[in-house]
C-alpha cells in the first residue's frame, strides 16, 4: 500500500518559466511529480525548446527522484471534430506535441478524446483512431493516455467501452494507456466513494488494468453522474477524503502517480499534498 514515503504524487505547474523552474516548484511542495500544458491550454502556439533547460531538468529528475512527468495537450484540440480543419489542427499539434516530448523520453501525454458534437459516437470514435494511427510511430518512447471523461455534452470517453473501442482500433496500442480522473469518472457514474473495488473490475474487464498509467486526484462540486466536470479541493467534495485515501490506498492504484487539478495555487496544492502524505502515514 500506498504510504506517505512511496506515494507518487504532485499537481498541475506553469510551464511558462520552463522544466528546471517546474522540477523546483515541485520540490517546494514536497511533490515528486508533475503535470503540465504542452503550450497554451487555450491557444495554440508552444515555445522553442530550450535544450540547456531539458539537459538540467533531466538531471535534477534523476537527483531528486522526480517521477513521470505528465504533458497535457491543449483543451483546444478535439480530433473528432465535425470541422475537418479542427481535426487537421488537432493532428498537427499533437504531432508536434509528441515530437517535443521526445526530449523527455519515456514520460507521458495525456489528452481528452474529443467532442462529437452531433455526429455521433461511433463517427467520433473512428476519426480519434485514424488520427492516433497517423501519429503514432514505434520508435517514440512517450506513452499517450486517454483521459476518462465526465460525459457533458458530446464528450467521448465517459464509458470505459468508448475508451476500449478506441484502443483496440489503434495499430500501435502498445503506445496508448488512460488515465483515470476521479472527478470524471465519479461525474459519469462510476461509485468510486461506495465501490471503489466493483468500479476498477469493471475498468479491469472491459479495458485491462494494465492499461492504467495514472490519476487525475481531483474531488467533484457535483454528485455522481452529474455529467458536470467540476473539480474540488480534495476533502471538501462529494467524493470526500475518505474515498481519496481509499483510491490512494488501493492495492491496484497505489503504485500509480497521481497528479492533483484541484481549484488551488500552489501554496493550496503544497497544503493538500502535506495533507495527504500526513493522512497516509496516520493510517
Amino acid at each position: 500500500m500506498s504510504n506517505k514515503n512511496t506515494l507518487k504524487i504532485g499537481c498541475h505547474l506553469s510551464s511558462s518559466k520552463g522544466f528546471y523552474a517546474m522540477g523546483q516548484n515541485a520540490l517546494k511542495i514536497n511533490a515528486n511529480t508533475f503535470q503540465f500544458f504542452t503550450r497554451n491550454p487555450r491557444g495554440s502556439r508552444a515555445k522553442e525548446m530550450n535544450l540547456e533547460d531539458v539537459e538540467r531538468f533531466l538531471k535534477f529528475m534523476q537527483e531528486h527522484k522526480i517521477e513521470k512527468v505528465l504533458a497535457h495537450s491543449p483543451y483546444t484540440l478535439n480530433p473528432c471534430s465535425a470541422d475537418e480543419k479542427n481535426r487537421d489542427f488537432a493532428k498537427v499539434t499533437m504531432l508536434d506535441d509528441l515530437t517535443r516530448m521526445e526530449y523527455l523520453p519515456g514520460n507521458f501525454y495525456n489528452f481528452h478524446p474529443g467532442n462529437h458534437v452531433g455526429q455521433g459516437i461511433e463517427a467520433g470514435i473512428e476519426q480519434i483512431i485514424s488520427m492516433l494511427n497517423s501519429i503514432l510511430k514505434p520508435e517514440q518512447t512517450t506513452t499517450v493516455l486517454l483521459e476518462t471523461m465526465s460525459g457533458k455534452g458530446t464528450e467521448i470517453g465517459s464509458k470505459f467501452e468508448e475508451l476500449h473501442q478506441i484502443m483496440e482500433g489503434v495499430k500501435l496500442s502498445d503506445k496508448l494507456g488512460i488515465c483515470l480522473d476521479t472527478c470524471h469518472v465519479f461525474d459519469a457514474g462510476y461509485d468510486i466513494v461506495n465501490d471503489l473495488s466493483g468500479v476498477l473490475h469493471e475498468f479491469d474487464e472491459i479495458i485491462g488494468l494494465d492499461r492504467l498509467y495514472a490519476v487525475h486526484l481531483n474531488d467533484s462540486k457535483n454528485p455522481i453522474g452529474s455529467h458536470k466536470d467540476r473539480h474540488e479541493t480534495i476533502g471538501k467534495g462529494t467524493i470526500g477524503m475518505d474515498a481519496i485515501l481509499s483510491i490512494l490506498t488501493h492495492p491496484n492504484l497505489c503504485h500509480l502517480p497521481f497528479y492533483l487539478e484541484t481549484p488551488n495555487d500552489l501554496s493550496g496544492h503544497k497544503v493538500e499534498i502535506e495533507m495527504i502524505r500526513t493522512a497516509l502515514q496516520q493510517n
